[in-house]
């Protein structure tokens, strides 16, 4: 989905479609963010496009698309994995959020004060942002997101984890300059795994909220 200005648009529209799908079938309240995150990786698949578009450089879909890819994923992913828990589950959850909140607050500062940078190479992009501490920052990345998910009660949220988690470790192998780019790519299609949890998820009952 990376190669192209083409093939992230109609990526981001197809993802974009998927996430629609997933909100259309929403039937807890507290699924909504979770069904809602392919709509914002097609959103965010468009803006790569633009990036493309624009032969990378510092300009503003750069900048949007680092604020989708830095600071508001490592926040959304453990926040919504939290409001679809039942209210049993939820302390175990309350980790990875800590985690995604203090990763997404650095990484929000650093957008804030440091410019952003994309450069195209080949058939990929490669973001530059000027981040101290990079391994224990992606650390808490991973730890909000894969994290958040392998620790779901749910058995789709926990296989999407470890697709998640999986296809982040081979982009990082495959792809190192570009790992931002790809992985985000990998979380995108990964998706439809959502769509499939939201439309197994049963109407709430009373019971199935203690």
């Amino acid at each position: 989905m990376c190669w192209s200005a083409t093939a992230d648009l109609w990526a981001g529209l197809g993802i974009g479609a998927v996430g629609v799908a997933a909100l259309a079938s929403v039937r807890r309240p507290g699924d909504a963010p979770l069904a809602a995150l392919p709509l914002l990786l097609g959103a965010h698949q468009i803006v790569e496009a633009a990036v493309w578009r624009a032969t990378g450089g510092t300009g503003t879909a750069t900048l949007a698309w680092a604020v989708i890819a830095l600071p508001l994923l490592p926040l959304w992913v453990p926040a919504g994995v939290l409001a679809a828990a039942r209210p049993a589950d939820r302390p175990r959850l309350l980790a990875p959020l800590a985690v995604g909140t203090a990763t997404a607050a650095f990484l929000a500062y650093r957008l804030a004060t440091r410019p952003v940078t994309a450069e195209v190479r080949g058939h990929t992009l490669g973001y530059a942002v000027d981040l101290p501490y990079a391994p224990l920052v992606l650390a808490g990345y991973l730890l909000a997101t894969v994290g958040a998910l392998l620790l779901a009660r749910d058995r789709l949220l926990r296989l999407l984890g470890a697709v998640t988690g999986a296809g982040a470790a081979v982009c990082a192998l495959l792809w190192r300059t570009e790992f931002l780019s790809t992985w985000c790519a990998l979380a995108a299609v990964a998706s439809l795994l959502l769509l499939l949890w939201i439309r197994r998820r049963p109407a709430v009952t009373p019971r199935a909220a203690q």
